[in-house]
């Protein structure tokens, strides 16, 4: 359990210094990019960035 935590915790630091880094793109650049990525869904990205 404690690793899923950081696992969690890691990928929605990256996912929020991402955009940050990226802010001259769309949005759904950034999003596509990162689920190519990461292998997740465009909708679990969507709410990390409205998480934080």
């Amino acid at each position: 359990m404690k690793r899923s935590k950081e696992l969690t915790e890691k990928r929605k630091n990256f996912v929020i210094e991402y955009v940050k880094r990226n802010q001259d793109k769309q949005m759904k650049v950034i999003v596509t990019e990162l689920t190519e990525m990461l292998f997740l869904s465009e909708r679990t990205i969507y709410n990390i960035i409205l998480q934080s």
